[in-house]
């Protein structure tokens, strides 16, 4: 392992940062301002899934700046960055770059005032609400670090910014443009993503099962409606429906091994118009997420057999539609590069900065690239809550804003400096001088 802190290209790189108490020094320093304007700007401007434009362009520009060969337009707004130094093994380090529809609530000077048309035509807000701005930005930072650094690396960087993981799969969509024959196969595969659960300045990893898989169930329940004061003359979809909401429950409590994790959520109910009018239909909108694929079958399997069941209970007209979309399949650390990364990770910024953390059940795409090339693969988690925050709730994360919140505001010094210095320890450690 490179004795990094003997490496006068790159001392300082692992000082702790400002927050801490511990003196900054350069290089990761001198850098800074340059990476907090660049967060900054892409903070104050985020686009929605699918629309990234302006947003890969400054990614794009940043990598061309730093001498990497750039392709842009992947499978959309998809951009690759490559750069080759001599014989040795290939990795990929992806950031993702879409934003949600999202109103910001930080109060931060650089929020977010961005209101965009969404693909249905309705006028949203939007936020870098999962902080895919620190990611870009840890990405940038990395690579300006790496192309300065050669000395210390042998073989070839494919650094990725990722359109629509949000709204995705975009990695899906990069994949099918024909990412693993138009740039290096890569050996390993990287990615970081910020975290409330630790204060910024600090990583997290968890070997195997980091992120579950996501599929969407909607059911439309069908009755036949009426005047709200004969209920007798109809069938009810809503209590049907109210029926198939409790129901549903029995698939996590009494279907489901519980040493395989699986949460099923109604998330969205529609129907009726009047009070006094018992409805033709009603619409049911859910989220399932589990880590095993025969987890995952049965408890599809399950909704729809509910579901209909419930329905034809009830007498009702025809069978419910239940449509079920396939989404993001399970992250799963390779736990060999988890262990020798996060030891690496550990060796160069002390081991109280870096901890095991227990898996999420929210998704991530991610994966797809590492299960496409067939390679091992890792995402690890960047604390992003400041400090004094996370002190103060006591280890009580539901006190604290998370991605997807309104609220949600990295402390951006530590983070994006941990963030980049990360970043460019785990390609060290992948791609050692020999």
């Amino acid at each position: 392992m490179t004795n990094l802190l003997a490496v006068p290209a790159l001392a300082g790189l692992l000082a702790m940062p400002a927050a801490s108490g511990s003196p900054a020094i350069a290089p990761i320093d001198a850098l800074y301002p340059d990476l907090a304007a660049f967060y900054q700007d892409l903070h104050r401007n985020p686009e929605l899934s699918r629309h990234e434009e302006k947003t890969s362009a400054k990614v794009a520009d940043r990598l061309r700046a730093l001498g990497y060969a750039v392709t842009d337009h992947v499978g959309g707004f998809g951009v690759v960055g490559v750069m080759k130094n001599g014989k040795g093994p290939t990795l990929l380090i992806r950031a993702d770059m879409d934003a949600l529809p999202v109103e910001e609530k930080t109060g931060l000077p650089y929020a977010s005032t961005v209101r965009v048309k969404n693909d249905a035509g309705e006028t949203v807000p939007v936020m870098h609400a999962c902080g895919h701005d620190v990611h870009m930005t840890s990405l940038v930072g990395a690579a300006a670090l790496l192309a300065k650094a050669k000395s210390l690396w042998r073989g070839t960087l494919v650094l990725v910014g990722q359109p629509a993981e949000e709204g995705g799969p975009g990695s899906t969509a990069m994949l099918a443009d024909g990412f693993l024959t138009r740039f290096p196969k890569p050996d390993f595969a990287i990615a970081l993503h910020d975290d409330n659960r630790l204060p910024a300045g600090q990583m997290g990893y968890a070997p195997g099962f980091a992120y579950a898989n996501s599929d969407t169930v909607a059911i439309t329940i069908y009755g036949r409606g009426g005047h709200g004061s004969a209920p007798q003359n109809t069938i009810d979809p809503i209590v049907i429906a109210a029926r198939t909401v409790l129901a549903l429950q029995t698939v996590v409590s009494r279907e489901n091994n519980p040493l395989d994790p699986v949460v099923v959520t109604v998330g969205t109910i529609h129907g009726g118009t009047k009070s006094n009018i018992i409805p033709e239909e009603v619409k049911l909108q859910l989220t399932v997420r589990s880590y095993k694929e025969e987890a995952r079958r049965r408890a599809l399997a399950a909704i729809e057999r509910i579901a209909k069941a419930e329905a034809a209970a009830a007498g009702a007209p025809r069978e419910p539609l239940v449509e079920i979309e396939k989404g993001f399949g399970a992250n799963y650390n390779d736990p060999a590069l988890t262990q020798r990364v996060a030891k690496a990770l550990a060796a160069a910024f002390g081991k109280e900065r870096v901890r095991e953390l227990p898996p999420v059940m929210a998704s991530e795409d991610f994966g797809e690239f590492g299960r496409a090339a067939n390679v091992p693969y890792l995402e690890f988690w960047l604390g992003a809550t400041p400090v004094a925050r996370y002190e103060a709730a006591h280890g009580d994360v539901t006190k604290l804003p998370g991605p997807h919140s309104s609220e949600w505001a990295p402390d951006p010094e530590p983070t994006l400096k941990t963030g980049a210095a990360a970043l460019t320890i785990a390609a060290i450690e992948l791609l050692p001088r020999r």
